[in-house]
């Protein structure tokens, strides 16, 4: 059965899902972060999300399909939020738009190295990237590689070396 939207446009049905600012945000925060709670989402983010927006946005992934939401074994009162595969399927897109952003923004250099990285791998990357994460959150089997640890500790340099001349710090994601 096909999508109801304001119309049948594949742009326009993905703009629907993914078009607001914040919806990207908590997307990205599990995908390069593994912030898996609520709580843990919100006290590290580097945008500032309030905790309605969190909550609201949280709602609406699950309820797309876009993430899921299990009890957290070991806090009855959390949930774990997990990438679905549609959602681990936006790897490619975040990288371009990670990309995009280098080229046409003006970044830190600590939060542009996993996009430099992502840009510079390619889609043989994203591949390996999209496999550990389905490891990670959806149960499949192990990866040889650890494209995340390896994206992580491009980051932890970066924020050893500090900022380029002329940049502030930023923010640890």
């Amino acid at each position: 059965m096909p999508q109801k939207g304001r119309s049948a446009c594949p742009i326009n049905l993905a703009l629907e899902q993914l078009g607001d600012h914040w919806t990207l945000i908590v997307i990205r925060d599990l995908m390069f972060g593994n912030r898996r709670t609520y709580g843990d989402l919100l006290a590290n983010s580097e945008e500032g999300i309030a905790s309605n927006i969190l909550a609201d946005r949280l709602k609406r992934l699950v309820a797309a399909g876009l993430l899921s939401k299990a009890p957290d074994p070991q806090h009855r009162q959390k949930a774990i939020y997990s990438l679905t595969e549609p959602s681990i399927q936006l790897v490619p897109l975040l990288a371009h738009l990670g990309s995009w952003g280098r080229r046409h923004t003006a970044p830190s250099r600590e939060l542009s190295v996993r996009a430099e990285l992502l840009e510079a791998g390619g889609p043989a990357l994203w591949d390996a990237f999209m496999e550990e994460l389905r490891y990670l959150h959806l149960g499949a089997q192990a990866p040889e590689r650890s494209v995340f640890k390896e994206l992580q500790a491009a980051y932890e340099q970066a924020m050893r070396d500090g900022p380029a001349p002329g940049q502030g710090t930023a923010p640890a994601p």
